[in-house]
């Protein structure tokens, strides 16, 4: 699989242990930095590693900061992204089986390495089911093409 990575200065350690662990596992890794604990803004990693993601160059993203909301915060900010904070395994496996996350942010404040480990290892092999949950996601989708906060009727 191809995943976009990225981090800020507070999730640098965090990111580059959780890079070495994917290729080590036969993923194409992608860094979009930083590359040091320099202090730096989040927005200058999520930007670039969501874009990979809406763009159809990486498969999925992952995104290290503090606590992985300004994250995603950031990340949801772009057309086609679904970022979601992981802090539990079922809460990675339903944002993925249920939302098609496209995006995972953590929070290297309060995940160890084997923990967000754990995380990226759901957020990996967890499909999305479909069904009633893609009509959802198309709904999400209108809001994006319309921009104004209501849904199209299209999608209804």
């Amino acid at each position: 699989m191809i995943i976009a990575i990225g981090a800020d200065h507070a999730g640098f350690a965090l990111k580059e242990r959780l890079r070495e662990m994917l290729e080590a596992k036969g993923h194409q890794v992608t860094d979009k930095g930083t590359g040091s604990t320099d202090s730096c803004d989040y927005p200058d990693f999520a930007f670039p590693v969501a874009a990979e993601v809406a763009c159809g160059r990486a498969e999925r993203g992952i995104l290290v900061c503090s606590t992985g909301v300004g994250m995603s915060i950031a990340a949801n900010k772009v057309n086609g992204i679904r970022a979601a904070l992981g802090t539990s395994a079922d809460q990675v496996r339903l944002t993925r089986s249920h939302n098609d996350a496209n995006v995972l942010t953590l929070g290297a404040r309060y995940l160890d390495f084997a923990a967000a480990q754990q995380l990226v290892e759901v957020f990996l092999s967890t499909a999305f089911e479909q069904g009633r949950h893609q009509r959802r996601l198309a709904k999400i989708s209108a809001l994006e093409r319309n921009g104004s906060g209501t849904l199209e009727e299209e999608s209804r």
